[in-house]
């Protein structure tokens, strides 16, 4: 089993600053792609960025320029720093990775709980 454990969501004005973390643990082979998605009120679940295990990036269109994805393959750890925030990037924030685990053939798709971010004076 796989868990992926998100932090460090909150309240932040707006033009603030916010990094998530999100930790995979459990019985993992190895992972392949790492991300984060937010859902926002009435919206549904939108790509944020992602990060292959080799470090190649990609980003949507709204947060390019703002946010920046990272990983720390050693801690299974992926990291999304929030700069100049927006009212609009009010959602809540999950982590996603492709997992293989201990004795498995094929990547699985895992998911956090969420965090929240809140962006608002």
């Amino acid at each position: 089993q796989v868990q992926l454990m998100e932090s460090g969501g909150g309240l932040v004005q707006p033009g603030g600053s916010l990094r998530l973390s999100c930790a995979a643990s459990g019985s993992i082979f190895s992972i392949n792609a790492m991300g984060w998605y937010r859902q926002a009120p009435g919206k549904q679940r939108a790509l944020v960025a992602v990060i292959t295990s080799g470090g190649s990036t990609n980003y949507s269109g709204s947060v390019k320029g703002r946010f920046t994805i990272s990983r720390d393959n050693a801690k299974n750890t992926v990291y999304l720093q929030m700069n100049s925030l927006k009212p609009e990037d009010t959602a809540v924030y999950y982590c996603n990775a492709g997992v293989v685990i201990q004795g498995g053939r094929y990547s699985q798709s895992y998911w956090g709980q969420g965090t929240q971010v809140t962006v608002s004076s």
